[in-house]
C-alpha cells in the first residue's frame, strides 16, 4: 500500500512572502502600541489555540513570521500540518520578546487561520467521495501570491493538486479550441509542441467533442459542466483510454453524485476560493 506523504514548505520557499506580509503590517514606523506600551526586554509565553474542528496547515508559515520578527522568539508546534485537531486543541506555544510577538501575531494566524480553513474545506469534500476512487483537486483559481500555500494547504486536507501555472502542463480549453480551429487541430499542434514528459489535457462539453478526443488522443479529458448521467455514458464511452476529469458545478451536495459516475477527478475552485477561515487564537500565558 502506498503512501501520499505531504509536501514540505521550507522556508526559502516562504520566507520572502511572509516578509513582505510583516512588512505590510509594519507600515513605516513599526509596531508602536507595542513599543508605546511593553518594555524592549519584557518576555512572554503564548499559546495558539484552535476554536473549532478542522485541519492545520501554515505552521511552517506562523513560524516563519514570528523568526524573521525576531529570532529570538522560539516557536513550538503541538501538531503537525495535516493534523485534525478539535475545539480547544494546543497547535503551538510561543515564547521570547514580548513585542516581537505580538508584533507577529497577526501575521502568523492570518496565514494559520486562512491556511488550515483552506485544509478544512478540502477534507470535507474528500470525506463525501472517500468511498469512491475519485480524488478532489484544486485549480489555478487561488488568491494571486498564494498559489503555492494554498495547493499545499489543499494537500494538507487530502486534496490533490492541478498543474501549477501555465508552464507545467498544456490544458486546452474551449476558448484555445475556437481559436486553433477545432479540437483535432488543437490536439495535433499540442502534441507536435509538447515535451515528452508534458501531459496534455483537453476540456470538452459534449459527448460528440468527447469522441473527437478519443479518436485523436490526449492524456486527460476535463468533462466540463456535464449531469452525472452523461458523465457515466462518458466513462463508458471512455473504457479507460484517458484520464477522465469532472468539473463545473461542484459542491458539497453534488460531488459524491458525480465522483460515483467513475470519474478519476474531480476539480474545483471552492476549496481555495470559498473556504472559509479557521478560527485559532493566541492568547499570553505568561508574561
Amino acid at each position: 500500500m502506498s503512501t501520499a506523504f505531504l509536501p514540505e514548505l521550507p522556508g526559502l520557499m516562504v520566507e520572502e512572502q511572509v516578509r513582505a506580509a510583516l512588512l505590510e503590517d509594519l507600515g513605516r514606523a513599526g509596531d508602536i502600541t507595542s513599543n508605546a506600551t511593553i518594555s524592549p526586554d519584557r518576555q512572554a509565553t503564548a499559546q495558539m489555540n484552535s476554536r473549532e474542528a478542522g485541519v492545520i496547515a501554515g505552521l511552517p508559515l506562523a513560524e516563519a513570521a514570528f523568526r524573521l520578527l525576531n529570532p529570538d522568539i522560539r516557536f513550538e508546534a503541538l501538531v503537525a500540518d495535516g493534523a485534525r485537531v478539535e475545539p480547544g486543541t494546543m497547535i503551538a506555544r510561543i515564547s521570547g520578546p514580548a513585542r516581537g510577538l505580538l508584533s507577529a501575531e497577526r501575521v502568523a494566524l492570518n496565514y494559520l487561520m486562512h491556511l488550515s480553513g483552506v485544509a478544512t474545506h478540502t477534507a470535507r469534500f474528500a470525506n463525501a467521495i472517500a468511498r469512491t476512487k475519485a480524488k478532489v483537486t484544486c485549480t489555478r483559481k487561488t488568491i494571486p501570491g498564494l498559489r503555492v500555500v494554498e495547493k499545499y494547504a489543499v494537500r494538507c486536507g487530502g486534496g490533490s493538486s492541478h498543474r501549477y501555472g501555465l508552464d507545467d502542463a498544456i490544458l486546452i480549453k474551449d476558448n484555445h479550441i475556437a481559436v486553433a480551429g477545432g479540437i483535432a487541430e488543437a490536439l495535433k499542434a499540442a502534441k507536435a509542441f509538447a515535451g515528452h514528459l508534458v501531459r496534455i489535457e483537453i476540456e470538452v462539453d459534449t459527448l460528440e467533442q468527447f469522441a473527437q478526443v478519443l479518436a485523436e488522443g490526449a492524456d486527460v479529458c476535463l468533462l466540463d459542466n456535464m449531469a452525472p448521467d452523461m458523465l457515466r455514458e462518458a466513462v463508458v464511452m471512455n473504457k479507460g483510454t484517458v484520464i477522465l476529469e469532472a468539473s463545473g458545478n461542484v459542491d458539497l451536495e453534488t460531488i459524491q453524485a458525480i465522483a460515483e459516475t467513475g470519474v478519476d477527478y474531480i476539480s474545483t475552485s471552492k476549496i481555495t476560493m470559498a473556504a472559509p477561515t479557521l478560527d485559532i487564537g493566541l492568547d499570553i500565558d505568561i508574561c
